[in-house]
């Protein structure tokens, strides 16, 4: 990237500001994660298609055809082997309603020594889907795919397992995710209650909700470990998917014989409690490299300022915004709301390459141009539903955090208040709630070796939380990145490392003084980009 100092160019005019931002994090996140869906293209007459049927490959019981993974925004395709098992919706009812869970296998590398452990990757949310999430995390498994084979099952009412995503026609025919648990809406518990009966009376039809939780998608998990034929797994589990990991571990101690927990969520948290909190305490890191950084104070004043001082002229009240459409470049107006500096911010958190540009936005909107802020928010927004199965995800939260979930007045004035908290409650209010283990939220307390990894500014998922897990692990090892943010398993060296640790299944054996050369990353000071 070209860097110039301010001052060297004529000023710029607002169009021209709006289209290099949006370029900016387009480049930070990857375009396609950031921009709105575009219309299906119309649909024609099929072109006849001269080829051989497909070679159908066999790993255990399970038949294998060539597919092409394809995310529904972000990294490019990947061609893989994908099949499917069959597997009862309710354990207590064998001939009762099936779920055909979806499964992608990437066959080991041409190395020549085929370990007979796969690798089982565990997607988050909860709600995403773990052939979908793939494509992205391709740098992560180069050095462990030379050896080992990956599978990734689409946890049951994600991706292609039955998924249990909400749609909801709006005026112009369109659909759009029925529910949301963030707070980029200002959504009042009121309407989420409502939103809620409307996709549990839809998805009703053709899923029980009880049955899509992790100790489901656990059993789930093993029986597609003993349908390979492989009598040990590796689990690497990012976010939520470390609480899946942690149950197996739990559950099916013999049949684990590594753990990687990247971003990691203890079994003893309610998922909620602690978002409000932790974002603070990230973006406080965050914006301290701002005074750590020659002309970023000086530019753009103190950033905390300037969001505290924005989110209280935002809730008294909510400007006009004339702002360009990330996705079309049409010219639309809208009003800009707390909700949408907040659910920006906290998305934003996650990773510090896109947090970078905050300070920049709230000195702009000190100055009373909103533009960017809100074609940002709307562009993040409109990518988000794509991501995640919202009835999954309430199936999930209801079962195993809502008894556990509570306001924390002390947080009553952060950016997210109690608002994520507020919603989670009067939607699981309405929503069916399946059982799980009386030792569910105890500690995983096993010898399986283990590498528990954080970013040092996860707004999310912080390193204590590691720190937490890592005590009833006596043959694991903490990583904490320097200047990284949520789910850092592809950052610097960390695949090398895994792939030792893969190798050896000896985590304090790994040299991990490559990790030292990992940085913070720097606020922009201009559109230009980063002070030299």
């Amino acid at each position: 990237m070209d860097v110039h100092r301010e001052g060297e160019h004529a000023p710029m005019s607002r169009k021209t500001r709006t289209v290099l931002v949006v370029a900016v994090v387009a480049a930070l996140f990857g375009w396609r994660a950031l921009q709105q869906r575009k219309p299906d293209a119309p649909k024609g007459p099929p072109k006849p298609i001269a080829a051989q049927p497909a070679p159908e490959r066999k790993l255990g019981s399970i038949a294998f055809k060539p597919c092409t993974l394809s995310p529904p925004m972000g990294a490019q395709s990947l061609e893989a082997q994908c099949g499917t098992l069959s597997v009862a919706e309710n354990p207590a009812l064998p001939n009762g309603r099936r779920i055909a869970l979806n499964i992608a296998w990437i066959p080991a590398g041409e190395s020549g020594n085929h370990d007979p452990d796969p690798v089982f990757l565990i997607a988050g949310g909860p709600g995403q889907s773990a052939t979908e999430s793939f494509p992205a995390m391709i740098p992560a498994f180069r050095d462990v795919s030379k050896n080992r084979d990956i599978v990734m099952v689409d946890q049951r009412g994600t991706g292609k397992s039955n998924p249990l995503q909400c749609k909801d026609d709006d005026a112009d025919g369109k659909t759009t995710a029925a529910v949301e648990t963030d707070v980029d809406a200002d959504e009042s518990p009121e309407a989420a209650r409502a939103m809620a009966v409307k996709c549990r009376d839809q998805l009703a039809r053709t899923a029980d909700l009880r049955f899509y939780t992790t100790t489901d998608a656990v059993r789930d998990l093993d029986a597609v470990r003993a349908a390979i034929g492989a009598r040990q797994v590796n689990l690497m589990g990012v976010s939520y998917g470390t609480r899946v990991a942690q149950q197996y571990a739990m559950r099916y101690p013999q049949h684990t014989r590594t753990i990687v927990l990247d971003s990691v969520a203890p079994n003893a948290i309610h998922l909620g409690n602690d978002f409000a909190r932790n974002l603070e305490s990230a973006l406080d890191l965050q914006f301290g490299q701002c005074a750590k950084t020659p002309g970023c104070t000086q530019a753009l004043g103190d950033p905390r300022a300037r969001l505290n001082a924005l989110m209280v002229k935002l809730r008294a009240e909510s400007p006009l915004v004339k702002y360009r459409d990330a996705a079309t470049g049409e010219m639309k107006e809208e009003r800009l709301r707390p909700g949408h500096v907040a659910g920006l911010a906290r998305m934003y958190a996650y990773a510090p390459l896109a947090a970078s540009i905050l300070p920049l936005l709230l000195n702009e909107a000190d100055q009373g141009r909103y533009e960017n802020l809100m074609s940002l928010s709307k562009m993040l927004g409109g990518s988000m539903s794509d991501m995640m199965a919202y009835g999954m995800q309430l199936s999930v939260v209801c079962t195993e955090d809502a008894a556990g979930l509570k306001a924390d007045a002390s947080m009553a004035s952060s950016l997210l208040g109690n608002s994520l908290v507020d919603l989670m409650q009067a939607q699981c209010a309405v929503w069916p709630h399946g059982d799980m283990p009386k030792d569910f939220h105890a500690p995983l307390a096993t010898k399986v070796p283990a590498l528990l990894l954080s970013g040092e500014l996860d707004p999310v998922t912080p390193p204590s939380y590691a720190a937490q897990v890592a005590k009833t692990l006596p043959n694991g090892r903490e990583f904490v990145l320097r200047g990284q943010g949520h789910n850092v398993i592809a950052v610097g060296c960390m695949p090398k490392l895994w792939a030792q640790f893969l190798e050896t299944a000896d985590a304090k054996a790994l040299d991990a003084k490559c990790l030292d050369s990992l940085a913070y990353t720097p606020p922009f000071t201009t559109f230009n980009g980063w002070e030299p």
